[in-house]
């Protein structure tokens, strides 16, 4: 885990013997579980290292440890698929409330395994589409961080993942590649849905080799009862 070990280090992160141990777990269940169930196409040690395990731990960058360490501190990871960014958020900080929020069965009876195999605790996998999830009372609003990896572009994302924010909390976004116009096209959706563009962070590590962004919205205001609206229309026509 030499390469996950600089990079966390790069970020300021220090891992511990135990933190190694799990990662290396995580992996070798990824690899095993992906031979029957299509969790991703990265299966290489290295890129695996890189590409899930680092690039989850940017979303670091922008929190407070203090919150971290809180076991009142609710986290949502919308679209989670293999646990990116939520499980190695977790390894590293176990305290948090965790609920793990992924559409397809065979991806959340992974996400329980692993769950299980790296003994997390306080970690919830909800096995339903984020559009109707969004309106159910024990998710609606009621979490002080909402994350995101590669799910869908800034307008949709927001309408997808702001109606689980509580007001004060915010949402952490990871987008790759240059995306002043795709922030220029959410700016009515989430503004419509209670949002307010805090700020953009760039992620400058050598062991990437693409640009990649973390964008950071905060919840100024209440997200309107009709959103979200059904499972598919986010994406098919963004506000």
């Amino acid at each position: 885990m030499e390469q996950l070990i600089e990079g966390a280090g790069n970020l300021g992160i220090k891992l511990s013997a135990r933190h190694i141990e799990q990662f290396k777990l995580y992996y070798r269940e990824l690899i095993d579980w992906n031979s029957r169930v299509n969790l991703t196409a990265i299966t290489d040690y290295s890129e695996v290292q890189v590409k899930h395990f680092l690039d989850s731990l940017t979303v670091t960058q922008v929190l407070s440890r203090q919150d971290l360490r809180s076991p009142d501190f609710r986290i949502m990871d919308v679209g989670t698929g293999a646990g990116f960014p939520g499980v190695p958020l977790k390894i590293l900080y176990p305290e948090p409330e965790l609920v793990l929020l992924e559409p397809t069965a065979k991806k959340t009876a992974f996400l329980q395994h692993i769950s299980d195999r790296l003994k997390l605790q306080n970690v919830e996998v909800l096995n339903s589409t984020a559009e109707e999830a969004g309106h159910l009372p024990p998710y609606r609003e009621r979490f002080n961080l909402v994350l995101s990896r590669a799910v869908a572009t800034l307008p949709a994302l927001a309408e997808l993942t702001l109606p689980f924010c509580s007001i004060g909390g915010r949402l952490v976004a990871q987008k790759k590649g240059e995306i002043e116009e795709e922030l220029g096209r959410a700016e009515r959706a989430i503004l419509t849905l209670g949002g307010r563009l805090s700020r953009v962070k760039r992620i400058d590590l050598t062991e990437f080799s693409d640009v990649r962004h973390l964008v950071i919205i905060d919840k100024i205001d209440a997200t309107p009862d009709k959103y979200p609206r059904r499972p598919g229309i986010p994406k098919k026509r963004p506000l």
